[in-house]
């Protein structure tokens, strides 16, 4: 164990001295209060540490005590439901034990020591286990059946195995033996949070993760095991979109995590939480949801090991099979630390002051992502979806932070302050966004209807005839427009009104399931091929917008989602007859 003194502090920087034979990356206790703190650089026998916590108060020569050991996760049975901080600090536990605010140096296990769990063993002495076999399951919660793994690095013979019934995760459940040595394998292990799990094989992401957000479903479609990011300025509505991500996405587990996020915004997140019921199972949201708070006020250093105690839970449980979706709100307030940090330690800077290794930090976190085969058995296939919100100064996407992060995702919502400022929310720009998962996911949705890439194209096709032609409106007016512009322009303000927007606070709009996604968009674009055909004959806009269906087809969001087929087929009938009747005025 190596013991140093502090040698100089800098806000959350200290460089402790006679650290000789302590390891990068290594777990220290600072101070009289042993603060926690991790060493990301050595010189000579100086080490230097970034503390987790407040630094005031810490004086020169104080002691500093290595652990040995890097900053590890622990994982098992307890973990959904809770919410952490970014050391993985329960805080209800710390609120037991120090009150409503935290102190420093305050330590609380992360998963409960005295609270039993019902474990049923799936595995017989004399049986040969590798790392990743399921030993047994503890239902952990209603939604979540939390599978007991043999730990990655350990594989043997198992000797002994309880029987079923209540244990502590600190009982020992199985014993494995290889090369003469025996391991005592407990209910949970710890992994370090920066080391990604082991996977058989990484599988291209062919199914995609269900939102319930219209514009990213139909338009810009997020696959399982993908990677997404959200940058928009101030007041674009970023963490309502992931707020909505987290709570009605199909993924068996959502994983919250606000890094350096607004104290308010985090605490309605968990507000919104606790009422809120799961869509598909009718059980409480919480219990398929994990948080971890790390807000703005927090000490800075913290971000960064929110954002990979966050990852390393979302690869946990994709090792049990599960589809685990993970936000960050927001990636830039982790930067930003990062940036602190290497200020203090008087790095070279990169652009706007960011440390050269930006990118590489980024990149370290969002390709943790993934849809894989895990290792060991039974088989199973497990996904890490991972959407980063990115808050751009001055809504400035040419930012460095941006500019990283879209050089490693696959799909981007770009969140535009213009569209905020006209109410249209979720303000995503369907210019500028796009998704490398279009062609992978068109098979699942050619389930639902073989014609889904051919209307998507559509749409998209009238959007953006629809910004051209915005320019010339501008100079000449709408009216100076031949009879087919009007068309695509009465269409594609449709498209955004009827469609796109989507509000978040309306009790049945703030869902929609793909099929009813599918038959909306489906029913504008059959209305803007019937009025393609009226207008040769004569029709003008004018009159096609005065049909009565088009205020069915604004009000179609509100339908609730059993009427949805029948409401839809009706107004399908409706819209035939007003403009047959229509045609036969013309011609009569």
């Amino acid at each position: 164990m190596v013991v140093g003194k502090i040698w100089r502090i800098s806000g959350p920087l200290v460089i402790a001295e006679n650290m000789k034979g302590a390891q990068v990356y290594e777990v220290v206790e600072v101070g009289e209060e042993a603060l926690i703190g991790e060493i990301i650089g050595l010189e000579g026998d100086r080490a230097i540490i970034q503390v987790y916590e407040d630094t005031g108060g810490l004086t020169v020569g104080e002691k500093v005590v290595g652990t040995g050991k890097p900053l590890v996760a622990e994982l098992g049975p307890g973990i959904v439901g809770t919410v952490y901080d970014g050391l993985q600090r329960p805080l209800s536990e710390l609120e037991v034990l120090v009150g409503p605010f935290v102190k420093r140096g305050v330590r609380a296990h992360p998963l409960s020591r005295d609270k039993k769990w019902h474990f049923t063993a799936l595995i017989k002495p004399g049986e040969k286990v590798s790392g990743g076999d399921i030993i047994g399951t503890v239902p952990e919660t209603p939604l979540i059946e939390h599978k007991i793994m043999v730990p990655p690095d350990i594989r043997g013979v198992v000797k002994e195995v309880v029987s079923e019934g209540d244990y502590t995760i600190e009982e020992t459940i199985a014993v494995v033996e290889c090369g003469g040595e025996k391991y005592e394998l407990k209910m949970y292990h710890k992994w370090p949070v920066r080391k990604p799990r082991p996977s058989k094989v990484k599988l291209d992401p062919e199914e995609p993760l269900i939102t319930g957000t219209r514009v990213i479903d139909y338009m810009f479609p997020l696959a399982k095991g993908g990677k997404a990011a959200i940058p928009g300025g101030f007041g674009t509505g970023k963490t309502v979109a992931l707020q909505q991500l987290t709570k009605w996405s199909h993924s068996q587990l959502s994983i919250y995590v606000g890094c350096g996020e607004r104290g308010n915004e985090m605490a309605d997140a968990l507000h919104s939480f606790l009422k809120l019921k799961d869509p598909r199972s009718g059980r409480p949201l919480r219990e398929k949801a994990v948080f971890i708070a790390n807000t703005s006020n927090m000490p800075v250093a913290a971000r960064e090991t929110s954002v990979f105690m966050g990852i390393t839970m979302g690869e946990y449980f994709r090792d049990m099979g599960y589809d685990v979706l993970l936000v960050a709100d927001s990636t830039s307030r982790w930067a930003e630390a990062m940036r602190e940090i290497s200020g203090r330690l008087e790095e070279m800077p990169g652009e706007e002051g960011f440390p050269a290794y930006l990118a590489s930090r980024l990149a370290e976190f969002y390709e943790r992502a993934g849809r894989v085969e895990c290792v060991g058995r039974p088989p199973r296939i497990g996904s890490v979806t991972v959407v980063g919100a990115v808050s751009p100064p001055g809504a400035d996407f040419s930012e460095p932070v941006t500019q990283n992060t879209l050089r490693i995702i696959q799909t981007l919502f770009a969140l535009d302050v213009a569209l905020a400022n006209r109410r249209h929310f979720p303000a995503i720009n369907w210019l500028i966004s796009y998704s490398l998962y279009v062609d992978t996911v068109e098979k699942w949705w050619r389930k639902i209807d073989p014609e889904w890439k051919e209307v998507r194209a559509t749409a998209m096709r009238l959007l953006q005839e629809e910004a051209e032609l915005q320019e010339i409106v501008r100079l000449v007016g709408p009216e100076a427009l031949p009879e087919k512009d009007k068309l695509t322009l009465e269409v594609a303000r449709m498209i955004r009104e009827d469609f796109l927007m989507q509000s978040a606070f309306h009790e049945v709009d703030t869902y929609s399931p793909p099929e009813k996604t599918h038959l909306m968009m489906k029913t504008v674009i059959r209305f803007y091929e019937r009025a393609k055909k009226v207008l040769e004959m004569g029709i003008t806009v004018d009159e096609i917008r005065k049909l009565p269906v088009k205020y069915r087809i604004a009000r179609m969001k509100e339908i609730p989602y059993n009427k949805v087929e029948s409401e839809i087929k009706k107004i399908w009938l409706q819209m035939d007859q007003e403009f047959k009747k229509l045609v036969a005025e013309k011609m009569g």
